[in-house]
């Protein structure tokens, strides 16, 4: 059995690019066993892949990483991967003796995947792009219907509930009803409107009493729930996060919406059939929306 130790106490997303190099690792060393460091964010998600050999989740008080420490002592892990980057990983892993460290620093040149690729270089294997394939083992079918457009309305379409230096892309109700019904007619395919756990207000009042049998809502899901839906689809449309990565893990085709500011290339280089739109007002950005879904039909 060859011991790996990997960090990840940051968010979901981030953990599903250590999944694709978790599954890389397991394809060139099958005596692989992998134990990943995992925060609140992402323990219970983590716990569902069978990529995973043990999870253990980081409690951030003084005391328990301290204890922390000295668990991990006892197990004698031969590698060592910091990818998440934090400080306190680096501190503790100073203290854990390894064969093979490595450090994981962001770089504005190099997309995560080409970090994931120069970390498999210092273990002499090789990636091939079957590797992205991370959700194979976890694909359960649980949702019924398939063939259909996804809109995942999060957070991220209202400006007062995310970062306020992105370009506002919030809009009206009936923009957002109008957008809704566009959709359905330009692709003859049903819709269905997915939220994170909290459901905005306005696409909660917008489909409180939907009467229209062409548009199914799900609201407030867990993530495991989002994902039995999100290979399903046909095309997701959403604001760039985790759910993004769910879908080219799937080969689902998306239109990402993704603000201009920030290099989202190094999150998305290894992404396939992805299109994305630039953040604008909401008017504007419905309509490139439907644009690019002509493309997929």
């Amino acid at each position: 059995m060859n011991k790996y130790l990997l960090f990840r106490t940051d968010r979901i997303g981030d953990f599903l690019l250590s999944a694709i190099l978790i599954n890389s690792i397991k394809k060139n060393d099958i005596h692989a066993h992998i134990t990943v460091i995992a925060s609140k964010k992402n323990y219970n998600y983590i716990k569902n892949f069978k990529l995973v050999d043990e999870v253990i989740l980081f409690k951030n008080s003084f005391i328990d990483r301290i204890k922390l420490i000295f668990e991990l002592k006892k197990n004698n892990y031969q590698n060592i991967i910091l990818h998440d980057g934090k400080k306190r990983s680096y501190i503790i892993s100073f203290f854990l003796k390894a064969k093979i460290k490595v450090y994981v620093k962001n770089s504005p040149d190099l997309s995560h995947i080409e970090i994931i690729k120069n970390i498999l270089k210092k273990f002499n294997f090789k990636f091939q792009d079957s590797y992205l394939n991370i959700l194979t083992l976890r694909n359960k079918n649980n949702f019924k219907l398939n063939n259909f457009i996804q809109l995942h309305f999060d957070e991220k379409w209202i400006y007062n509930d995310y970062i306020k230096e992105f370009v506002n892309i919030e809009p009206l109700k009936n923009e957002l009803l109008s957008f809704l019904k566009s959709i359905i007619l330009k692709t003859n395919k049903k819709l269905v409107i997915t939220t994170g756990l909290v459901a905005p207000k306005i696409i909660d009042e917008i489909l409180l009493n939907n009467k229209d049998k062409d548009i199914i809502y799900f609201k407030n899901l867990d993530f495991l729930r989002l994902e039995d839906i999100i290979v399903n689809s046909y095309t997701l449309i959403s604001c760039h996060g985790a759910v993004s990565h769910i879908a080219t893990a799937k080969e689902i085709k998306q239109i990402d919406i993704i603000d201009s500011s920030y290099l989202y290339g190094r999150w998305t280089n290894h992404f396939r059939n992805y299109n994305y739109v630039y953040r604008e007002k909401f008017k504007d950005l419905s309509q490139k929306i439907l644009k690019k879904l002509e493309i997929y039909d």
